[in-house]
């Protein structure tokens, strides 16, 4: 089981629609996978129609009062599994800081999970803050997928991620958690702006940069208020097969390497 938390303390990058269809895609794919909504606002929850089940949310299980597996719940979508988050959270932030061991309540929370290997990924739907839950997050995650606008100030905000990431791994809460993958979203082909960006971040970051590109759509921006992923809304638009495609990558990514590869190199 690996767990992937895709950060960016900037909002409005596209992160929580990657996070659900990313997982959707995944799921799609056959692996079997649990999105952790860490965000207050609950955005990832609402986005796959299940904003009706208030209280089941990681509040709980952080402060150590109930295990994680109670609070997970299937979807609709056959292999793709949930834990929402409603308002309520905010609060478990407040009470986390109070602990000893507060940037690390959530990977102890999930040791359990990694220990059965229940799922093959788990994605942590991060808020766009650099609070306690984004920290536990990327205390947590064995990597991160940071998802960039493509728009003048990506690679300030990429910078920052980069810090933060820094700054975890110094602390010794998580010494070899790193940036796995940056994706560029809401990619416009009709200016010459976003090329611009996509090429800058390459040039600074490499193959850390996914090939894939998920494009500005309209049909991406509707999907959520119907509580429904691009996989479902919009099956054949770009979205969608911007997603699948992303989700193919992400599993290329994830493979082992050879040993007779890490010979050679």
């Amino acid at each position: 089981m690996k767990i992937i938390a895709i950060a960016n303390q900037k909002g409005g990058v596209g992160k929580t629609t990657t996070a659900v269809n990313l997982g959707a895609a995944l799921a799609e794919k056959e692996q079997r996978i649990l999105l952790i909504d860490l965000d207050p606002q609950a955005n990832a929850t609402s986005s796959l129609g299940m904003q009706e089940f208030e209280g089941e949310t990681l509040y709980e299980p952080l402060l150590g009062q109930t295990a994680m597996a109670a609070k997970i719940l299937p979807t609709r979508l056959e292999q793709l599994f949930l834990i929402p988050a409603d308002l309520d959270l905010a609060g478990a932030e407040v009470e986390i800081a109070r602990m000893p061991d507060h940037l690390l309540r959530l990977a102890q929370t999930l040791q359990p999970l990694r220990a059965d290997s229940a799922f093959d990924f788990v994605l942590l739907d991060c808020p766009p803050s650099l609070g306690i839950l984004m920290s536990n997050a990327l205390a947590a995650a064995d990597e991160i997928l940071t998802p960039i606008q493509c728009e003048y100030f990506a690679l300030e905000g990429l910078v920052k991620i980069v810090r933060v990431v820094e700054q975890v791994r110094d602390s010794g809460a998580n010494p070899n958690v790193q940036i796995g993958g940056i994706l560029m979203t809401m990619f416009d082909s009709r200016t010459n702006l976003s090329s611009q960006v996509v090429a800058e971040v390459r040039q600074h970051f490499g193959d850390k940069v996914y090939t894939t590109v998920i494009p500005r759509t309209v049909r991406l921006s509707e999907a959520p208020s119907f509580g429904k992923t691009i996989l479902e809304y919009d099956k054949s638009g770009a979205g969608a097969r911007a997603y699948r495609a992303l989700a193919e990558e992400f599993i290329r990514r994830q493979a082992p390497v050879p040993a007779s590869a890490e010979s050679i190199s």
